[in-house]
């Protein structure tokens, strides 16, 4: 054997285009074998220079004029000239020299896929996985899978790739698509069925455990999943989906520590991730720790400053802590990416709201209502800022426009009262409080929020309690 192997092929490929090159010329002396054309073949395939494998394999074809395995090249290098149907009858000769190759109808295949004939190329394959068994079965319903995809019919994909690993309990490739597949097609069960069916002959299959607690993730057993994600992290200590995982299921179940210890876990193991710090911050932020939820959401934003959300978050954290002013700085940057958010600008009101500046307040609540007419809750932001400011004669007409945009929402005809109160036209204010009551006695409670003090009215107390019962 040579010592430089890779060399040797070299000149070998060097002389037999050489050959080529004689025998395209008519020079005698210029006979090459079946194998040494394919490999002549097979060089102008790897280049891309397809017009010029089609030329050498018409010429291996004169010499060997049996070979399907030189007319399934043929047809291959037809296909990726994009003449198809040209393909398909090379490929209906090799058929009748060989149908035991699986080439044969992968080709065929990528023919009727390329005709736009889904069916076709899943009837192709349907039949011929019938003719084989062991690896090359599993070669073509992995093929089948994918034209099943093609054409979008999933259920199928799920099929196929259940039907591999039953021939192939472990096989790897399998076992991370029948993982994304179940989650899609929402086949939560069978795929629950089929791994610990898996597991009872092969106990240390991590991808199996994996492919369990995602199942069981699915249905919301987060319990279970959790026990699955912890046997194949013990199974591979380094399986970084797996903690990844059991963090989410750790999250749903509210156990927030224990979640924060799996994902930083997936941060020692693997490639900094944004969404990961995110989480770990979520989690903080759910224990009310805000100052570790802003160190995390600062991490995950440092990694994707253009996520506009990430300092809406880091926003929030300031907000729990009454810390207006650096509330305001994280939300104008969040602004600047994304404008006219209705989230960002319904918290850059309020932290101008708690620092009592209610000109600037406005202008953001403002924003809100223009975006989202129709959004209850930027309306009552703007009610209550305009009663704080006093705007009491601004808020009657605002409130009424309110009502007109949110089709009528009867919490609408309580601002408008409280606003009239405030302007000291008490008979009119008792009328829309009325005709709030009359249709939802509940919301009171809202009215009474914005001004405790409306209590002392007599007539206000009277009228709340005549439609108490009612509520």
């Amino acid at each position: 054997m040579s010592k430089f192997p890779y060399r040797q092929e070299r000149e070998e490929l060097k002389e037999l285009l050489h050959q080529y090159s004689n025998l395209k010329s008519g020079k005698s002396n210029s006979f090459i074998e079946e194998d040494g054309f394919e490999r002549i073949i097979d060089y102008f395939d790897e280049k891309e220079q397809f017009n010029q494998g089609l030329e050498a394999v018409g010429y291996a074809i004169e010499q060997y004029s049996y070979s399907s395995g030189l007319l399934l090249k043929k047809a291959d290098l037809l296909i990726s000239l994009r003449r198809y149907k040209e393909a398909l009858y090379i490929l209906e000769n090799a058929e009748l020299l060989d149908s035991t190759d699986t080439t044969l109808y992968i080709l065929k295949t990528d023919a009727f896929l390329a005709l736009d004939m889904q069916k076709k190329a899943a009837a192709v394959l349907e039949t011929a996985i019938e003719s084989f068994e062991g690896e090359e079965k599993i070669d073509l319903l992995f093929e089948l899978a994918d034209v099943y995809d093609d054409y979008e019919n999933f259920e199928k994909v799920f099929d196929c790739l259940q039907i591999i690993l039953h021939q192939d309990p472990s096989n790897e490739e399998a076992l991370y698509k029948i993982c994304f597949w179940t989650d899609f097609t929402g086949r939560n069960e069978e795929g629950i069925k089929i791994h610990q069916r898996i597991l009872e002959d092969f106990p240390y299959n991590e991808l199996a455990w994996f492919n369990l607690g995602a199942a069981y993730q699915g249905l919301k057993l987060h319990e279970k999943s959790i026990d699955a994600y912890l046997y194949a992290v013990a199974i591979d200590e380094k399986f970084d989906y797996a903690y990844r995982n059991m963090g989410d299921a750790y999250i749903k179940l509210r156990k927030y520590k224990e979640a924060i210890e799996v994902l930083e876990k997936v941060i020692e193991l693997a490639r900094p991730e944004a969404v990961i710090y995110e989480a770990i911050g979520h989690c903080y932020d759910r224990s009310y720790n805000f100052a570790q939820a802003r160190f995390n959401y600062k991490k995950a934003s440092h990694l994707n400053p253009e996520e506009a959300q990430m300092h809406y978050k880091i926003a929030c954290t300031y907000m729990n802590e009454s810390n207006w002013n650096n509330a305001i700085k994280s939300l104008e940057t969040a602004a600047r990416i994304s404008k006219l958010q209705p989230e960002y600008n319904l918290a850059l009101g309020r932290c101008y709201m708690e620092l009592g500046n209610i000109e600037e307040a406005i202008t953001y609540f403002g924003n809100v209502v223009r975006v989202r007419p129709k959004n209850i809750s930027g309306w009552i932001e703007l009610l209550k800022c305009m009663f704080k400011g006093n705007l009491f004669s601004e808020g009657i007409e605002y409130a009424s426009f309110a009502h007109e945009q949110t089709d009528s929402k009867p919490i609408f005809l309580f601002y408008k009262a409280m606003f009239l109160f405030a302007s000291g036209k008490s008979k009119e204010a008792l009328l829309q409080l009325e005709n709030g009551l009359v249709i939802s006695p509940k919301l009171i409670k809202k009215f009474i929020e914005l001004n405790p003090s409306i209590l002392q009215s007599q007539p206000v107390v009277e009228l709340i309690a005549k439609y108490k019962k009612r509520g």
